[in-house]
């Protein structure tokens, strides 16, 4: 006999709730960024309940400021005209599909319990891979996708970021707030390509004025580890690490292998001005139970994301291209 539309809810919610919600974690489970970013909230965190646009305001490098003596005018001009940043909504969703055939050969309740279960388990999985992937698109690829990290990181200065090309951002001294960072390394990693990196993509002294995340491949991430190890030069536990990632810990910046980066590249990240916008109905909700139009009784459920990827200091991010082990 096949499960009921309410006994497929009823599995639906237990999966969800067992174990204070471990089944949660298989959202967070596949990329540190996506941990860092959705789970912990670290970064940038909005959540609008609606808009054509998502709209992100810019924090530029710096504004005037300057000593002054008494009865001396002083500036009120405004450094930049252009006060945000406009990124798109976009949309996924993970399937769960139980057939009325499988629901059949499934007899028992503990194996149909299973049979729901794997099909949601599948939903996340599938799901979560597709933004962790996504997460480092470019610029010119499809307009479904998140706005990438490499397109935050382009370079093309008539292409636009976040609704602004570079050359639509252009300071009285000349110089792009709004610059894409993206380097063509194309030689062996290094400590110190890690920290000419970090200073290319500095803003201000001080705290938070350098990317905190580097991201790149397990095999260029392996490299850096043996450096680190034989130098014995990691301080303490990574925050990755701490969240069951492998990672580790270098002058104040937390370097970790992420799966889905792009081979041959690595990434810094400032989550001062980095993160995601999710809106306030889009966070993996899921839609009840229900029966697939002209099926044999077959019954589907949808996991949605609806967000995306956002930035409101271009300048602070950038990535490495053609390194090497």
């Amino acid at each position: 006999m096949s499960l009921t539309y309410a006994e497929l809810e009823s599995i639906t919610n237990d999966y969800f709730m067992v174990e204070g919600g471990k089944a949660v974690d298989i959202y967070f489970d596949t990329s540190f960024l996506l941990n860092w970013f959705l789970k912990q909230k670290k970064g940038i965190w909005e959540r609008p309940s609606g808009g054509e646009k998502i709209r992100i305001p810019l924090e530029y490098d710096g504004q005037e400021a300057d000593f002054y003596s008494k009865g001396e005018t002083i500036s009120s001009d405004d450094k930049e005209s252009i006060t945000a940043a406009y990124f798109d909504w976009k949309h996924a969703y993970g399937n769960a599909t139980v057939y009325r055939i499988d629901g059949l050969k499934n007899s028992g309740a503990e194996a149909q319990v299973q049979l729901v279960t794997q099909r949601v388990g599948g939903a996340q999985k599938s799901l979560t891979k597709l933004l962790a992937n996504s997460f480092y698109d470019d610029a010119g690829g499809s307009n479904k996708r998140l706005t990438g990290l490499l397109a935050c990181c382009n370079e093309t200065a008539t292409t636009a970021y976040g609704g602004l090309a570079e050359d639509d951002l252009v300071a009285s001294d000349g110089t792009k707030p709004w610059e894409g960072k993206r380097i063509d390394h194309g030689g062996v990693i290094t400590l110190d390509a890690i920290r000419e990196m970090s200073s290319a993509a500095k803003i201000r002294d001080g705290k938070g004025g350098k990317p905190d995340l580097v991201v790149t491949t397990e095999t260029l991430w392996n490299k850096i580890s043996s450096i680190l190890q034989l130098q014995q030069r990691f301080t303490k536990e990574s925050e990755s690490v701490k969240a069951g990632f492998i990672g580790i810990w270098f002058e104040s910046k937390d370097i970790f292998a992420d799966d889905y980066c792009p081979a041959g590249y690595m990434g810094g990240v400032n989550t001062n001005f980095y993160g995601f916008a999710v809106h306030k109905s889009g966070l993996f909700q899921r839609s009840k139970w229900g029966k697939i139009p002209d099926s044999a009784e077959d019954k589907t459920m949808k996991i949605y994301f609806d967000g995306n990827a956002v930035c409101s200091n271009r300048k602070a991010q950038i990535m490495y291209s053609g390194c090497t082990g």
